[in-house]
């Protein structure tokens, strides 16, 4: 099965925007790229997601992945990839979406909770996993499952993750962060999210920086 390599970022950090409107996006996106984010999610139960990842993957700069969470369907791929999103984010496994975001050159990032879900995206040729909840399972939970799991496939931490578990997850190996409700919630302002948004960056940079 065909796997489109994750990109290395600087920071492995999503940004989730669940519930963003189109005449809110641009401002948001805007404030998150500044603010150092490398990826941006738009789910597909917002409100006109296509139309607001269309305006994201404009404002975008190279190196910048903007894509769709939520997709459940083939055809919601295709419909993603005629606005130019690169990135597939699913809440399942799904082999026939995976392999036609594969086909449109897309980073497949779907949801797992269990090592029979995790191997079976592994095999499916996932670029990324994303455990969710994460917070029901936890570091200890994820950590245990990473032990089965191919090592080049990275793993990801999402669902109830703010800034202030980034230390736990990266004690057990885990880097890659998806923020949703911890960075925005439908309705917020742009500068709100941006300043959360920075406080994110600020967090994970000195995660680095010390090496935990």
């Amino acid at each position: 099965m065909m796997r489109i390599k994750f990109p290395s970022m600087t920071r492995s950090l999503v940004a989730i925007l669940r519930g963003i409107k189109p005449d809110e996006t641009a401002a948001i996106v805007d404030g998150l790229i500044e603010a150092g984010f490398t990826a941006i999610e738009i789910p597909l139960n917002s409100p006109d997601p296509f139309r607001s990842i269309e305006i994201a993957v404009k404002r975008a700069p190279n190196g910048v992945l903007i894509g769709a969470g939520t997709v459940l369907t083939p055809d919601d791929v295709d419909r993603l990839n005629g606005v130019g999103g690169r990135l597939m984010v699913s809440p399942n496994v799904d082999r026939e979406v995976i392999a036609q975001a594969a086909s449109h050159g897309m980073v497949t990032m779907p949801g797992v909770f269990t090592p029979t879900e995790a191997l079976a995206a592994c095999a499916a040729g996932a670029s990324a996993l994303k455990f969710f909840p994460a917070s029901v399972l936890g570091p200890s939970g994820i950590s245990a499952i990473r032990a089965v799991l191919p090592r080049d496939v990275p793993v990801g931490a999402v669902g109830g993750v703010s800034n202030d578990d980034f230390a736990a997850y990266a004690k057990v190996g885990v880097r890659t962060f998806g923020l949703g409700s911890s960075l925005y919630k439908a309705g917020m302002s742009a500068e709100e999210v941006a300043r959360r948004g920075a406080a994110a960056i600020a967090a994970f940079d000195a995660l680095e920086k010390d090496g935990s």
